[in-house]
């Protein structure tokens, strides 16, 4: 199957803005997504817990940037989406709730020019899914790290595949289970052409080895359940 251009994953976003906007609405077909937030801005917070700069990278309506903020309400934040209208509700969101300075950057992440050792918490919340090619995800990890600061983390919450191909087909009927449960077989049908056409995850265990290749000193898993899990690196 052709996967979809950045420009189509754009304007799917684009048209969604306010069910992304509500945790228990917006990411019903994500298993466990409000216990993955909670446990990715914890983590962060307690490995940073003197930060001042975050990025949040394809933030979407905001969802993860607020967690954060009401953990460490001073942060910096900024925000980075392909999706304008997105970033909008976030930059609202977020500047009712920072004491910092908030702004927003619309493009594509791999393509988006921000500051070598700037941030002490880096959150990618469903976002790096999007990406293609193993060149693709080498060069964003590479860059992700570069913007860190020493000491500071990537957290990451995201669709995941398993690496042995019997495990990775159980897991996701397990996942097909789930959505036909919550919505029936026909929603159930849609989520799955959805992801096939639009997403290319790759397993935790990819994403942790290659934090380690690109220079992470330490990686954790906080959570897994079927094809979503929570984890992350330290620089």
């Amino acid at each position: 199957m052709e996967k979809s251009t950045v420009a189509e994953i754009k304007e799917r976003f684009d048209k969604d803005v306010e069910r992304f906007s509500n945790l228990e609405t917006g990411q019903q077909t994500t298993i466990d997504a409000q216990i993955s937030l909670e446990l990715i801005t914890e983590a962060s917070k307690r490995i940073v817990p003197q930060a001042e700069n975050l990025l949040d990278i394809g933030c979407g309506a905001g969802n993860y940037t607020l967690k954060m903020l009401s953990k460490i309400p001073h942060l910096n934040c900024t925000l980075v989406d392909l999706s304008k209208p997105m970033l909008d509700k976030a930059y609202e969101r977020a500047s009712q709730q920072s004491n910092g300075r908030i702004e927003i950057s619309q493009g594509d992440i791999r393509e988006v020019s921000l500051k070598d050792n700037h941030f002490d918490i880096i959150l990618a919340g469903a976002v790096l899914h999007h990406l293609r090619d193993d060149a693709d995800w080498e060069a964003i990890f590479q860059k992700l790290f570069k913007v860190l600061k020493p000491g500071g983390c990537l957290m990451i919450s995201d669709l995941i595949t398993q690496d042995t191909v019997q495990v990775d087909r159980y897991v996701w009927e397990k996942y097909g289970d789930y959505l036909a449960e919550l919505g029936g077989l026909d929603y159930k049908q849609k989520v799955l052409e959805y992801i096939a056409k639009e997403d290319s995850p790759r397993s935790m265990n990819y994403q942790l080895e290659l934090m380690k290749k690109v220079g992470f000193c330490k990686v954790e898993i906080l959570h897994k359940n079927l094809c979503f899990g929570a984890f992350g690196g330290i620089k």
